[in-house]
């Protein structure tokens, strides 16, 4: 499943809903439509917020489905933490994503949001949290993992 390519500066309203871009709706097509999967982000220690395509979220549960058996604690405890706070959300006919209340408090999403979009997964940062998180990455370490893998 393909993503949207680009980084989107987003705002929040009072009642949690995020209005994307019209971009963002035009390269997600039908996608949009199906609606899209959201969590608290397992390694950002819930600083921002995972949007998975329903597609991809399905896609993702059928491979649990089948590697994790539910009869053994560790494979239950994986699925438990990988289904923590997840919830079904979609687009309003105005083009909104309305954030559940719980998710906005534990992403630390305030009024100015960022969307950005990764090869297998969106994330939804607060506007300062992101710049934090980008500044703090190791531009060196980065560049030797990519230089070893392309």
């Amino acid at each position: 499943m393909s993503y949207p390519i680009g980084h989107f500066n987003c705002k929040l309203d009072s009642k949690g809903r995020l209005m994307m871009p019209a971009e963002f709706k035009e390269q997600m097509g039908e996608q949009a439509e199906e609606g899209f999967v959201m969590r608290p982000c397992l390694l950002e220690d819930g600083k921002c917020l995972d949007l998975f395509t329903r597609r991809d979220w399905d896609e993702q549960q059928e491979k649990l489905r089948v590697k994790l058996s539910i009869y053994k604690k560790e494979g239950l405890d994986a699925l438990r933490l990988l289904n923590e706070g997840v919830r079904f959300v979609k687009l309003d006919a105005s083009g909104r994503l309305q954030i559940p209340k719980d998710l906005m408090e534990s992403g630390g999403l305030v009024k100015e949001v960022v969307v950005e979009a990764l090869a297998n997964k969106m994330e939804i940062w607060d506007k300062a949290r992101y710049k934090e998180a980008v500044s703090a990455i190791d531009k060196k370490k980065v560049l030797d993992i990519l230089s070893s893998i392309m």
